[in-house]
């Protein structure tokens, strides 16, 4: 195959059964605070004393023992606690400042992988922990492409919380188009810097949080990631080789070809996504720092309606 080796038809049933079980327990997980503080206190917690320190540990031999993946899971875990403080909490609701932290966790998030491109870019071919790495101009492009879909997120201000039992962040600025290009951003990264997870972490895990924010409740994209994405995380840190080795592994090609061509998609859709809202924020006049920028939208006013 161009993108993969050759994959085993069980392999794709795993991937199937990820994404419905993630899917699953992202509905568990935003049902209420208690259980919110199961998922993302009480478990990390144990799983950081007892688990973690073995199986992903500095002298574990994981792909997993490194610096980002610990930041990735902690950072993933950290964000889904902000955003049950502004779900939960009638106080933390009523201050200005604290809509700013959703979109700096966001933007944490994403420049902790565009900092681990430039630094896959310099690596050249290598094998680390069961990896492939094959550093190249493609990480530079989807670098660029990364620091683009963080600068392209606005009307944090704008957040709201649905008046559902769930009460769910709602954000009506994250627009479809954000959302996809920051996915083609998301998926060209998993592929040249995680390449062997590249599926279940990167397209399987992308649709577990796309899927419901598109279907089951728009508007909520980045709380459906943020709770994805850490219990991913908790998931990978634990069982650390259960998708990199072994029948149900689904390993890249490795062809530099296909890292040019993800990497120049994900690098064509978010500058079409930055030059739009270039074109909004004059044509309305708008200060995408202060203001929500696609108020005109319907997708916007839909989102916007459903949860007033």
């Amino acid at each position: 195959m161009f993108f993969f080796a050759s994959v085993p038809l069980a392999a794709w049933g795993v991937a199937l059964a990820v994404l419905i079980g993630l899917m699953v327990l992202n509905e568990v997980s935003r049902k209420s605070k208690l259980i919110g503080i199961i998922f993302f206190i009480a478990i990390p917690v144990i799983l950081s004393i007892f688990v973690w320190p073995k199986t992903s540990g500095a002298n574990s031999g994981a792909a997993t023992a490194n610096w980002f993946q610990w930041a990735k899971t902690y950072s993933a875990i950290a964000g889904c606690l902000i955003f049950m403080g502004l779900r939960f909490s009638e106080k933390i609701r009523a201050k200005k400042w604290y809509y700013v932290l959703p979109m700096l966790i966001l933007n944490i998030n994403i420049a902790e992988a565009v900092i681990r491109e430039f630094q896959v870019s310099g690596m050249g071919n290598q094998v680390v922990g069961g990896m492939t790495y094959i550093g190249g101009p493609w990480n530079i492009m989807n670098a660029i492409a990364g620091i683009l879909t963080a600068l392209t997120v606005t009307g944090w201000f704008g957040i709201i919380i649905s008046k559902s039992k769930s009460k769910d962040m709602i954000w009506p600025d994250m627009t479809w188009f954000w959302i996809v290009a920051y996915d083609l951003w998301n998926v060209a990264y998993l592929y040249n810097c995680v390449t062997d997870r590249a599926v279940y972490g990167g397209i399987v895990l992308l649709l577990a949080a796309t899927i419901p924010a598109f279907t089951v409740k728009k508007g909520a994209w980045l709380q459906h990631r943020a709770h994805t994405l850490a219990i991913w995380m908790m998931i990978v840190m634990s069982f650390p080789n259960f998708f990199t080795v072994g029948k149900y592994a689904i390993a890249s090609s490795h062809n530099t070809t296909a890292y040019y061509l993800v990497s120049i998609i994900a690098l064509a859709f978010n500058v079409g996504v930055a030059v739009f809202e270039i074109y909004t924020v004059i044509k309305m006049k708008r200060n995408p720092i202060k203001d929500e920028v696609y108020t005109e939208l319907e997708t916007y006013k839909k989102v916007k309606d459903a949860n007033i």
